[in-house]
């Protein structure tokens, strides 16, 4: 098969031909059909403190069909359409059997879908919705790291809410702000390029990023943000998230920095702000994304801005570095 492989820091992905993959006992081989670009792969393939190893197979945003099972595999068969759920754990201590395997101690994120085929566990593999197809699938993953920021900060109904960034995980976490009830929701970026996309997936306003920033969004959400969500990642935005929040609001931090960052401790305790961190999903909310994802399909597939074959990734995956009018790209590693 042939696969865009991790060198190391500063090298791009190189796609290589490698031997097709086998199950193991407990293992499935899934052909994939369509695989996302993440953000966190960038960061990963940049940073030398997360410990990517060299000849990785990235990509933890895909699905396909599975098309080889191994001997004690007994609840999916060969030609069923599946979004991989991609965390990892031991399958039988409470974390695991609770849906959350990002707590148990063998926790790891498992890629491969920048490969033509991927191998992963049958408790990962979740079946795809009646009417949602392979090719809008890998999509499922961001919608579910939405859904966990929204449920995780907590949402009452009427709330205020500010969302920065306008990335896929911004964009879904407006979606769900306005579907689980919010009264409100702004969305704010570093520039205007999906002012109308944020519009089309729920937000009432787009807010100019510029001068008098705070004042404008109280104008705009009618008082202070009940809860802001930080969907970037940058040093810098919490402190701004602070500026925003009203006294005893919410911030949610979605964005995953690992640069180092400052801001007044005191502007937190003065205000009283909760300060909430989210790293992952449960497999409820990634099955649950599923589902709506087929309800929504055409809506939320206004986020997918460019298809491509798995040779031009290298290429593409360097070029989402920059600034770019990119929102989603999807990869068709089997054409």
């Amino acid at each position: 098969m042939k696969a865009a492989v991790f060198k190391k820091i500063g090298q791009p992905l190189a796609v290589e031909t490698l031997p097709d993959p086998t199950p193991g006992p407990d293992q499935v081989v899934v052909k994939v059909i369509s695989a996302g670009i993440c953000g966190s792969d960038l960061l990963l393939t940049r940073s030398p403190m997360l410990g990517l190893e060299p000849g990785t197979i990235l990509g933890h945003e895909y699905a396909g069909e599975v098309v080889a099972v191994g001997r004690a595999v007994k609840g999916i068969g060969r030609g069923e359409r599946v979004a991989v759920f991609p965390a990892y754990g031991c399958g039988v201590c409470a974390d695991c059997l609770a849906g959350t395997p990002n707590w148990c101690r063998s926790y790891r994120v498992e890629g491969g879908g920048y490969g033509q085929y991927a191998v992963t566990t049958e408790r990962q593999c979740v079946r795809l919705p009646e009417g949602l197809s392979l090719a809008d699938a890998a999509l499922v993953e961001p919608l579910a790291v939405g859904l966990h920021g929204v449920e995780t900060g907590g949402l009452p109904a009427g709330s205020r809410v500010l969302v920065i960034g306008a990335g896929p995980i911004g964009l879904t976490t407006v979606f769900w702000a306005r579907r689980f009830g919010a009264g409100r929701v702004a969305a704010t970026a570093r520039s205007n390029r999906r002012a109308e996309l944020a519009r089309r997936l729920g937000a009432h306003v787009f807010i100019e990023p510029g001068e008098d920033l705070v004042a404008r969004v109280d104008e705009a959400l009618g008082g202070p943000p009940d809860i802001v969500y930080e969907c970037v990642g940058a040093p810098g935005l919490i402190g701004q998230a602070l500026e925003h929040v009203r006294p005893r609001g919410t911030i949610v931090v979605q964005g995953a920095c690992t640069e180092p960052d400052t801001m007044v401790p005191f502007g937190l305790i003065a205000k009283e702000v909760r300060l909430q961190g989210t790293i992952f999903y449960s497999l409820r909310e990634f099955a649950y994304s599923a589902e709506i994802l087929a309800e929504k399909a055409p809506l939320l597939c206004a986020m997918v801005t460019d298809e491509i074959p798995l040779d031009d990734l290298p290429q593409t995956f360097e070029s989402l570095r920059q600034r770019t009018y990119q929102c989603k790209v999807l990869i068709r590693p089997n054409g």
